[in-house]
């Protein structure tokens, strides 16, 4: 059976490099490319693929966590691999909960890229191994971890944002965000903002200087 591929990503260089090795299996096509989440999201529900290798950030627009959700959302949707440079908690769960079948990086080896499109095509999870590890990690200590709405306050918090504009951003009202605080300031054992979004940012929780999803 041939493995029909979509590849996502907004750099040329990039999917070229991904092409010329995936274009060494025999088992693989790549059908399609885009440039762009919104046309990623175009492509997948006009042709059939079993398998789109999506990146987390496009620039303007649409964030490939987004698309994501968009692609999996419809029936016989095809699985996506998210291949990307980032490695933190809040990327990582953005996806997974986007319907996310795969998590690898962009480092990984052409085998374990290889092997990843073969699982994710049988209905099987494809994890890098770090990332795995630290989803692993959050399950033991389920306490400690920062909860998805906590690492997106956190995320525009290191954006530079005020309670108010967070208050606006996630829909929340001040009191909950001051609350989502409350809790991150207790998990990380810090008493600032500032102190969080460093200690936040060396744990990998978040990516260095914010680096919001939208």
């Amino acid at each position: 059976m041939t493995i029909r591929l979509l590849l996502a990503d907004d750099h040329p260089v990039v999917r070229a490099g991904l092409r010329a090795v995936l274009d060494t299996e025999p088992d693989f096509e790549v059908v399609a490319e885009a440039a762009t989440a919104e046309r990623a999201v175009e492509l997948a529900a006009s042709e059939r693929f079993d398998v789109v290798l999506m990146d987390l950030q496009f620039g303007p627009g649409m964030h490939g966590s987004e698309a994501t959700a968009a692609i999996t959302a419809v029936e016989g949707a095809p699985r996506v691999i998210v291949l990307t440079t980032y490695d933190t908690d809040a990327d990582i769960l953005a996806a997974v909960e986007a319907g996310a079948g795969g998590y690898l990086l962009k480092d990984a080896p052409p085998e374990e890229l290889a092997a990843a499109v073969r699982a994710a095509a049988a209905g099987r999870s494809a994890l890098a191994p770090a990332v795995a590890h630290r989803l692993m990690d959050r399950m033991r200590t389920p306490a400690e971890s920062l909860t998805r709405r906590e690492l997106e306050v956190l995320r525009l918090v290191a954006d530079g944002l005020s309670n108010q504009q967070i208050s606006k951003e996630l829909f929340l009202s001040q009191a909950t965000v001051k609350s989502h605080l409350v809790h991150i300031y207790a998990k990380l054992g810090v008493d600032s903002r500032t102190s969080a979004v460093a200690v936040a940012s060396a744990r990998r929780l978040i990516r260095r200087g914010g680096g919001s999803l939208h």
